[in-house]
């Protein structure tokens, strides 16, 4: 599924949908450039599980924890060089009631599961203008394929 968000609310309201769909245990990886809106994207999650704290990037500290309606584990591996410190991380001991945002995820998922949502962010022609594309990997997510698609998001077009 792609969807074509105008501005960053659009993008948070992607993501409050999307949070709609969450359950434990979920692995999301988001790829795109700097400034594509990843980290955008992961407030709209947090917002739809009802974190109450703002959510800042975690590209500095690595990962952030917060708590809402599931756990939220929000990870960046950009400053991360090489693969032993995405394994050194520890991923595999995140509660198994959290969810898991690893943004640029696309770059180490091989050390990630196999079962996730790849979410891609693409600037679009407009200055604000991004479109997400959300491709379903593995069994839990082939399941809600459906539901994917089905996405109600209150601005921007889906396609």
């Amino acid at each position: 599924m792609k969807v074509t968000a105008t501005t960053p609310a659009a993008t948070r309201a992607l993501g409050r949908a999307l949070a709609e769909l969450l359950e434990p245990g979920d692995t999301l990886l988001f790829a795109g450039a700097l400034g594509a809106g990843k980290t955008e994207l992961a407030k709209g999650v947090a917002e739809g599980l009802g974190v109450r704290e703002p959510v800042v990037s975690p590209t500095f500290t690595i990962a952030r924890e917060y708590v809402g309606r599931l756990h939220l584990v929000h990870v960046d591996v950009y400053r991360l060089d090489r693969m032993q410190e995405v394994l050194d991380l520890g991923l595999e001991d995140v509660p198994d009631d959290a969810v898991t945002i690893v943004e640029w995820g696309d770059v180490v998922s091989r050390s990630l599961p196999a079962d996730h949502l790849l979410v891609t962010i693409e600037m679009g022609d407009q200055d604000e203008e991004r479109h997400v594309v959300l491709e379903p990997r593995g069994t839990s997510w082939a399941k809600r394929a459906g539901r994917i698609s089905a996405l109600e998001v209150t601005t921007g077009d889906r396609s």
